[in-house]
């Protein structure tokens, strides 16, 4: 930006002069030259503070199953000037710990404890942690419990006042007030999924599997695995509650399985998983009213792929340029462009290095996907290229026992 002002008191300098030897032919030459430097100099700035904060090293945390090699939420340091990370070390113990959620401001984490039982009741919970910024540890602030069994994922609204999970054993979802020294209270909305689909062995009830709010944080979209319907509830984050929106829910193909969902970052579009049928399914956004309209869906598999496979994650490229899902089975990462009206064609697929990727992340800069391979119990680092969507192995694996969530937190030091 100083560069930019020296360049602004030179035009005004440089115009003057112009008008004053060679008139006012001279003069407009002179400003559309001055203005042409001024905006290139805004693009280098620009540049630079995009470079600046993509060389910010981060703190990765890592949410895990409970197993001999795991005792709960692990933490690395990771430089994505050169892709070089810290040894992991546990930051949290922890049982079940498996997804996570951080705060807007970045000063708590949340964990679901994916359990059946809490506090000798039935059900999981939810935790809150305190986040230092500068050395990336966690300290126990409370936990309460979720009122269903298996909670297995959670997120908390733009405001940082609501948190709310989703219980896949119980087949339902709580909200939470987030107080403001990042505790929780106990759960204000507790919201009991009905139903079933064409899956006798996975659809035999109702199975709330993500969580992810708009933008605005009005809304709160839920997909239910067994009941094929993207719940769509409304927020009020001052309560931290939810109500069932109307309307209430929208339904995809019987037998898909959605399970995570994703808004487009630039515009009216939204994504789903859906676990069963290997698929992504496609979604206008009015964001005014809170209604998703379907426009297409796409399979995640190579054609002719006849193993067993489920689909895992979804996430869009932070350009919005892309969309990338996981597959457990081909073990892959399946990449889609984004078309202008927001439809996916297929690119191709990149192997994990690893079985079963439950979940993978994007960095800070949107140029690095750190994959959890949970059963190889292995991270593995890959290189993203957002002009072009291809992703290369970068040479990097961190071995940590049933990787099932990745976040980022830029430290400040």
């Amino acid at each position: 930006m100083a560069v930019f002002l020296v360049s602004y008191r030179h035009m005004t300098l440089s115009t003057t002069a112009g008008k004053n030897w060679f008139g006012r032919t001279a003069l407009k030459g002179s400003l559309a030259i001055w203005l042409a430097i001024g905006a290139a100099t805004l693009t280098a700035c620009a540049y630079l503070l995009g470079s600046a904060e993509a060389a910010s090293s981060c703190f990765v945390y890592v949410g895990t199953y409970t197993t001999a090699q795991s005792k709960g939420i692990y933490m690395f340091k990771f430089d994505p000037a050169s892709g070089e990370s810290s040894a992991p070390v546990l930051a949290a113990e922890a049982r079940n710990a498996s997804f996570l959620a951080l705060s807007p401001n970045g000063r708590f984490l949340y964990a679901v404890n994916e359990t059946d039982r809490f506090d000798g009741q039935p059900g999981g919970a939810v935790t809150a942690y305190a986040v230092d910024s500068r050395t990336g540890s966690l300290t126990l602030l409370n936990r309460v419990g979720t009122r269903g069994a298996g909670p297995c994922h959670l997120a908390v609204n733009p405001s940082g006042k609501c948190l709310v999970a989703a219980n896949y054993g119980g087949g339902s979802v709580a909200a939470f007030p987030v107080r403001s020294d990042g505790t929780l209270g106990e759960a204000r909305s507790f919201i009991q999924h009905k139903g079933k689909s064409v899956n006798p062995r996975r659809q035999e009830g109702p199975h709330a599997h993500g969580v992810t709010f708009d933008s605005d944080g009005r809304f709160v979209f839920v997909p239910d695995l067994g009941l094929d319907q993207i719940v769509i509830y409304r927020v009020n984050a001052a309560e931290g509650s939810i109500v069932p929106h109307d309307p209430p829910f929208v339904a995809v193909a019987p037998g898909s399985g959605p399970r995570h969902f994703v808004f487009h970052p630039k515009a009216r579009l939204a994504y789903a998983v859906n676990e069963l049928a290997n698929t992504v399914g496609v979604f206008k956004y009015d964001n005014a009213q809170g209604v998703l309209r379907h426009r297409q869906t796409v399979s995640t598999l190579p054609d002719g792929y006849a193993g067993d496979n489920t689909t895992a994650e979804i996430e869009v490229d932070p350009q919005g340029r892309f969309v990338i899902a996981s597959n457990r089975g081909h073990d892959s990462l399946a990449v889609f462009a984004v078309g202008g009206d927001g439809t996916l064609s297929l690119r191709g697929h990149t192997s994990t290095q690893g079985k079963t990727p439950r979940n993978f992340a994007f960095d800070p800069s949107g140029r690095w996907i750190w994959v959890a391979n949970q059963n190889s119990n292995s991270l593995v680092l890959f290189r993203f290229a957002p002009e072009t969507g291809t992703l290369e192995l970068a040479g990097r694996t961190i071995n940590i026992g049933a990787p099932v969530c990745v976040k980022y937190m830029l430290s400040k030091d």
